[in-house]
């Protein structure tokens, strides 16, 4: 990991919609009147553009779940996601969903210390024996509750690392080869360099449901169930 701790000057660079159903209302004379109430629906979830959500609605919502991190460092993970996301023009409070679901709200094995796996990234379910001292290669970890490796991608910091790794990984699904801003593309690098993505994958997923069967297998309704996510989290910072 060591050569790829070195890499980490790749990114020192710093409707709604409306549908009406109708409840009756008795007025005093007892005739009988209609009122169209508004029933909020799902946002599309658009991988680019601006954020549907804020910080103290992600904060509100994972800083009593997590039970790997403290709501300071889930501040800072937060924060993270949104400094990072709206300079690369990604719907960031999204993508804090997605990790969410992949982590069971930061409780995650994965996503615990000294792993800092934001959304399954590299994680198959496969494991190996191996002495703990001689992993089978560069994207494995020690699980030493079962005394095996397990492959997936460990990250050294979340805000340096983890973060630009994830957002990097949803910015390559959004944007073909070669589009995108100097700062995205920096992202998708570094993301890419961490953990290849084929070319046939490039620039696939408008949508976060376009992820389907693709960022997770067979993840046949892994984009609703984000979406579904995100809008329970956009109250959590109303009460």
């Amino acid at each position: 990991m060591n050569t790829r701790l070195s890499r980490r000057s790749l990114l020192s660079f710093g409707l709604l919609t409306l549908s009406s159903s109708f409840v009756r209302a008795q007025t005093p004379e007892t005739h009988s009147i209609y009122l169209p109430m508004v029933i909020r629906s799902p946002l599309p979830g658009t991988l680019l553009g601006p954020a549907t959500g804020t910080v103290e609605a992600a904060i509100a919502w994972l800083a009593p779940r997590s039970t790997a991190y403290t709501p300071y460092d889930v501040g800072v993970i937060v924060n993270g996601y949104a400094s990072i996301g709206e300079a690369a023009g990604l719907d960031w409070f999204l993508a804090i969903a997605q990790c969410a679901h992949e982590t069971g709200h930061l409780t995650s094995w994965w996503c615990q210390r000294p792993r800092r796996n934001p959304a399954g990234i590299g994680v198959t379910g496969e494991t190996r024996e191996a002495p703990p001292d001689q992993p089978p290669g560069p994207d494995w970890a020690w699980d030493e509750t079962i005394q095996r490796w397990r492959a997936g991608l460990s990250f050294a910091s979340w805000v340096d690392e983890s973060i630009p790794a994830h957002l990097g990984r949803l910015l390559a699904y959004a944007l073909p080869t070669g589009a995108g801003t100097t700062y995205q593309q920096q992202l998708i690098d570094y993301a890419l360099w961490r953990r290849p993505l084929p070319d046939h994958l490039r620039g696939v997923a408008v949508t976060i449901t376009d992820l389907n069967g693709r960022w997770a297998w067979p993840g046949t309704e892994y984009g609703q169930r984000i979406l579904a996510l995100a809008e329970r989290m956009r109250g959590a910072g109303n009460g």
